[in-house]
């Protein structure tokens, strides 16, 4: 979960419920006794806000990314270890970083935020990615937050020089029989000669191996990289894709976007800038990225509009979600919040919904599309790329539902939004997160809003 400062005191209150609330035989939460006080955590005031948290599954250990701090928590907060990662030396036009070579800026002491939380269960590593050197990241043992490696030799390991907290987002692959990959996702800043948008790196079960998030593919033509078209600023100076959520399912990657977009209103004959909410899917074996497809996502309840995304989580259905929806009680169900309209990105209205998703329908739009594509019919349609005006190309090919993509037609961007299921709005307290699982067939969603209150 990526959290606002407000949103860190319920976060913790859905770590310890989920760890350890008693539950009724009727699948009722039973209240908490009136005299047992909320479990709390403060960090040192001096560092500022807190960033990310992940739970270690198998312990129920939280490790908690703070400013320049990465903590190690018991299930009931108390701390087991601390491990510092600023401040520093810096300035953020060095670009490569001064350890790489030298660099003429004056530098400052500036602190390091934390940008991205990951647990590598099968190296018992995490992976902890900071604000410092244009974000290079360290790899730490989850037992005692030992520094095992932090890649900065070489042009990739420098992620993003983006400052903000939840500007990155990641999502481990994992082999049995060969190295993880990581899938790495992350606005640019208007760097995109630097940073690829989304990419696939290597993760070495050595953490000091000279290839550690090194480019899956990288040569002359290919790589496992989209980048962001330089001219692309031209029309929209300020353009960048906000990466919401991310997730692997079947053989797919996933990510949830919000990204700027130039349409124009019914009746006008000028273009006025608003944020699309987009769903974007990668093939896990993909190297060359050409099964890179996106679709626009939202929500309509009562003629009202929700557009812009705040959340995501991903879940089962559950049997009785799953009889209602026609679906497997095993199909994916993704839970998301979106703010009323599309305009305002940084400064989000407060009435907001909760809107499901059944991920197969997602996936038989984007077949649809492809498949439509590859008769020949309609163009590409990604306006972030400027190929809106490419037509698609004809090929004599069956595709199916898992179908990766050729050196042609890609990338692909789908026309027509795909709406989800609104189940509850919120008009005067904004939703921000969400979290959901299934328990005795039930589908639990809790919902955390913008003045810090949980809503189950």
């Amino acid at each position: 979960l990526i959290m606002s400062p407000a949103m860190w005191k319920w976060t913790c209150l859905v770590s310890h419920l989920l760890l350890s609330t008693t539950v009724s035989p009727l699948g009722r939460q039973q209240p908490p006794h009136p005299k047992r006080p909320f479990i709390t955590f403060t960090g040192e005031q001096a560092e500022g806000n807190f960033n990310h948290l992940v739970v270690d599954e198998r312990t129920g250990h939280i490790y908690l990314g703070a400013v320049n701090r990465i903590y190690k928590l018991s299930s009931d907060l108390k701390v087991l270890v601390t491990h510092e990662t600023g401040p520093d030396d810096d300035n953020p036009k060095c670009y490569p970083p001064r350890i790489v070579q030298t660099c003429n800026e004056p530098l400052t002491l500036t602190n390091n935020i934390n940008k991205m939380l990951l647990i590598d269960y099968k190296e018992n590593r995490l992976i902890a990615c900071g604000s410092l050197y244009q974000g290079i990241c360290k790899l730490l043992r989850l037992d005692d937050l030992f520094k095992l490696g932090e890649p900065f030799h070489k042009k990739e390991h420098y992620l993003s020089g983006v400052n903000e907290s939840g500007s990155v987002f990641g999502v481990i692959v994992s082999y049995s029989n060969m190295d993880d990959k990581l899938f790495i996702a992350t606005a640019v800043d208007g760097k995109p000669e630097y940073f690829p948008t989304i990419s696939s790196r290597k993760l070495t079960k050595n953490s000091e191996a000279d290839g550690m998030f090194a480019y899956v593919f990288h040569d002359e033509f290919v790589a496992s990289m989209i980048k962001i078209p330089s001219d692309t600023f031209t029309i929209i100076p300020d353009f960048d894709i906000y990466y919401i959520y991310g997730f692997s399912s079947g053989n797919f990657v996933y990510f949830l976007t919000l990204q700027p977009e130039m349409i124009s209103p019914p009746g006008s004959t000028t273009k006025e800038q608003v944020y699309t909410s987009k769903l974007v899917r990668l093939c896990k074996e993909d190297t060359a990225f050409n099964s890179y497809v996106e679709v626009p996502i939202g929500c309509e309840k009562n003629g009202v509009e929700y557009r812009l995304l705040q959340a995501a989580y991903l879940s089962k259905a559950g049997a009785i979600l799953a009889r209602s929806l026609g679906v497997g009680p095993e199909d994916d169900i993704l839970f998301t919040v979106f703010s009323k309209g599309q305009k305002r990105k940084m400064k989000s209205l407060d009435e907001s919904a909760l809107c499901i998703f059944v991920l197969k329908k997602i996936n038989d739009r984007i077949k649809d599309r492809l498949q439509s594509c590859y008769r020949g019919e309609g163009t590409l349609d990604l306006a972030w790329l400027k190929v809106k005006d490419i037509p698609c190309s004809s090929a004599l090919l069956t595709i199916d539902d898992n179908f990766c993509g050729l050196d042609m037609n890609a990338p692909l961007g789908v026309s027509s939004m795909v709406r989800g299921l609104p189940i509850f709005t919120e008009d005067g307290d904004r939703m921000t997160s969400v979290i959901a699982y299934v328990y005795k067939n039930h589908s639990l969603a809790f919902v955390g809003t913008k003045s810090g209150k949980l809503k189950k």
